[in-house]
């Protein structure tokens, strides 16, 4: 049987008149001969009542275990389960809801960012061929013990895109208030276009670098699984982006260089802190310091380790944290605050010579200095203070013609 996974965020299930939207979404594949199945994150955001962040306000975090906490998160997408499966109930169609648990999710122990280790879609497939619409509750799952856990921050996607592998399903689709995936945020460059098709390693780092339309997991599990995603608007006919296989060999004649598309698309990373750290060369305790961070749950990023100096970034709200490490160990250090990673990415800069050399040249020309920066096969990551965000993003834009 044909099966199509459909996973729609908060803003998609906020109203009944977005809900709506949603279910003639899903109906305009049930009626393309797909057997459907629907994902639901939590409704709205912040300010929405049966949100996530809203359910953490009813409790206080420091006095309640991860495995209740876990419990009381997922009560957010079960009802928007509940309330969309009542909305097509009276429309006249069959659809059924479960639980993460329910559908067969297995995950480890890890309350709060759990990983999915196996699904069994037993529940799903049986209910598919009784032609029912199945709704799944997303961002959960349950441990051996039958304890609910939840998956970590946009998880849902996560969910969609495991059960498209464990239901071999064509495609999956994941709705959301934007038309897809663009250029850059066209918050900040209004002429940003949007994508029609980007290849997984692409999406990844965007994912990785900030950009919010998907779970970096859920392309990572579908990259590995050749699962091809659409990127889509709930509240729009726009086409969105398709991720898969799309990369093409680029020429490496330098005739050719000036007139491809080097870069795909620019994303950014606010509330960057950069760390200079000064090391004696005959007494490195670096081992120390990376214990401490690592024990710390302390994500580092842009890491360059020299002789003498250790330099890398860190979020803004690790940093008292990371101070106090400083401190106990005493360190010499320097603090840059209010900074921005900008990430440029496209798989045709794969050993294509003077990328890094325009980008250098772009932002000089705007003023605006590079404190630190790195790069990969796809991407190449520039570290600026933070008020230069806006200019770094529309100059580069302008530089690699990601309009046209």
């Amino acid at each position: 049987m044909r099966t199509i996974v459909q996973k729609f965020g908060g803003t998609s299930v906020a109203s009944k008149s977005s809900r709506e939207m949603v279910m003639k979404k899903i109906l305009d594949k049930k009626n393309s001969g797909f057997k459907v199945v629907v994902v639901v994150s939590a409704m709205g955001r912040k300010e929405s009542p049966y949100s996530t962040d809203s359910l953490i306000e009813l409790i206080n975090k420091s006095t309640l275990s991860p495995r209740e906490l876990d419990l009381l998160l997922s009560c957010g997408e079960i009802i928007s389960a509940v309330v969309l499966s009542n909305l097509l109930n009276e429309e006249g169609y069959k659809s059924i809801v479960y639980t993460g648990y329910q559908a067969g999710i297995k995950t480890n122990d890890n309350f709060g960012c759990a990983d999915i280790i196996d699904i069994d879609p037993i529940n799903i497939a049986n209910s598919l061929g009784k032609d029912y619409i199945v709704i799944v509750a997303g961002f959960q799952g349950a441990n051996r013990e039958g304890d609910i856990t939840t998956l970590g921050r946009g998880g849902s996607d996560i969910t969609a895109v495991a059960l498209g592998k464990a239901l071999k399903s064509q495609c999956v689709e994941i709705y959301t208030d934007v038309d897809g995936i663009m250029t850059a945020d066209p918050s900040i460059v209004p002429n940003a276009k949007l994508l029609d098709s980007m290849c997984y390693s692409e999406v990844y780092q965007l994912a990785e670098d900030g950009a919010k339309v998907i779970h970096p997991k859920a392309v990572e599990i579908a990259q590995k699984y050749n699962i091809p995603i659409k990127i889509k608007n709930t509240f729009t006919k726009s086409e969105g982006t398709t991720i898969k296989n799309t990369q093409t060999i680029p020429s490496k004649d330098m005739k050719d260089i000036q007139n491809q598309k080097i870069l795909t698309a620019i994303t950014y990373k606010k509330r960057r802190v950069q760390v200079i750290i000064d090391v004696d060369s005959e007494n490195d305790n670096t081992e120390n310091l990376m214990e401490g961070i690592t024990k710390n749950n302390i994500s580092i990023d842009l890491i360059n380790f020299f002789v003498d100096k250790k330099i890398f970034t860190i979020d803004k709200e690790d940093l008292t944290i990371l101070e106090n490490i400083l401190k106990k160990g005493n360190y010499k250090y320097k603090i840059i605050d209010n900074c921005c990673k900008i990430s440029a990415t496209g798989y045709k800069m794969h050993g294509m010579p003077g990328v890094m050399a325009r980008i250098t040249k772009t932002l000089s020309r705007e003023g605006i200095r590079i404190l630190q920066s790195a790069d990969s096969h796809n991407t190449i990551w520039c570290l600026i203070d933070e008020k230069n965000t806006d200019k770094a993003i529309k100059a580069l834009h302008n530089e690699f013609k990601l309009y046209e």
